[in-house]
């Protein structure tokens, strides 16, 4: 990955089934009769978020699925922008986060696995690739990762962008630091 452009990265947005996740949907009955849907998260990811977030780079959550069990990993991880949108909608919800910080498409990371992404892909200034994405997502990557969505591909992505800008060992180091440092009191 380029140093010079992952330095200029100051959004990071996420797809979340294919990417957060890994693409199942999973469906249960309850007692009640009623249909439930899970989600499955890999809790590597969540490393991977809260480094980016150390490293002051706003992390959004931009989804094509109406979901309560993303809108609780997102609180979770500290993510406060959540788009849960029609597919059609991600370049408008994206665009709108862009407006409100006065930041432009190239100061964007997209993270992405199928064709719903492609349009953003097109504009970010870093598209990037699980590795079970579509050959239409891997045909514009300019990143793409060796673990397929759900099995850690955020943590992945977050330490490769974070090695480019150089800020991924003292990352490590404080969190190492501030591990310790929480045990002790």
């Amino acid at each position: 990955m380029n140093g010079d452009l992952a330095r200029r990265i100051r959004l990071v947005v996420l797809d979340v089934d294919g990417v957060l996740t890994d693409g199942g949907i999973y469906l249960a009955e309850s007692d009640a009769g009623q249909v439930v849907g899970f989600r499955r998260f890999h809790v590597q990811d969540g490393i991977g978020v809260y480094m980016l977030h150390r490293a002051e780079i706003e992390v959004a959550l931009v989804s094509a699925k109406q979901s309560a069990a993303v809108r609780e990993r997102a609180r979770q991880l500290r993510i406060e922008e959540v788009h849960q949108v029609h597919w059609d909608g991600k370049v408008g919800a994206v665009e709108g986060m862009l407006q409100q910080r006065g930041i432009d498409w190239g100061d964007v990371a997209c993270l992405a696995d199928d064709l719903a992404d492609l349009a953003l892909l097109e504009r970010v200034g870093l598209p990037a690739a699980v590795a079970n994405a579509v050959a239409e997502v891997k045909d514009v990557a300019e990143w793409e990762g060796s673990v397929p969505g759900g099995s850690g591909a955020v943590r992945e992505f977050s330490e490769a962008l974070l090695r480019a800008r150089g800020e991924w060992d003292d990352l490590v180091t404080q969190y190492v630091r501030r591990a310790g440092t929480e045990h002790e009191q």
